[in-house]
């Protein structure tokens, strides 16, 4: 398994590296990050669950590396955790299952051609 402590230290180096070539870009992705929040219809637990539960479908290390070190600081217990990350492996499923029918879709498309 990763050392999710190294994870953490070595993107934020990268990412401040990025900042200093691409200043807009780093920002941007701040302000998108920290719009949502600005709403304060979600507390920040419930926002860092959500993260981790789309780090998990998205596939992000480095989402899993932060938002699990802020999602415990947060407050958020194992089982709470546990419980979004079931909500990322249900969504990925049924993505599957859509993206399955959309594969019989295209089946039926090459198989009129024949």
């Amino acid at each position: 398994m990763l050392d999710w402590a190294n994870v953490r230290s070595k993107l934020s180096s990268r990412v401040g590296e990025l900042r200093k070539l691409s200043p807009d870009t780093v920002d941007a992705y701040r302000m998108a990050g920290g719009a949502g929040a600005k709403t304060g219809h979600l507390d920040e637990k419930t926002r860092e669950l959500i993260s981790l539960a789309v780090a998990v479908t998205t596939r992000c290390d480095g989402c899993i590396a932060v938002h699990s070190a802020k999602a415990v600081k947060e407050g958020a217990t194992r089982e709470e955790i546990a419980e979004a990350l079931g909500v990322a492996v249900a969504m990925n499923t049924g993505a599957a299952v859509v993206f399955s029918a959309r594969v019989l879709d295209a089946l039926d498309s090459v198989e009129g051609a024949r």
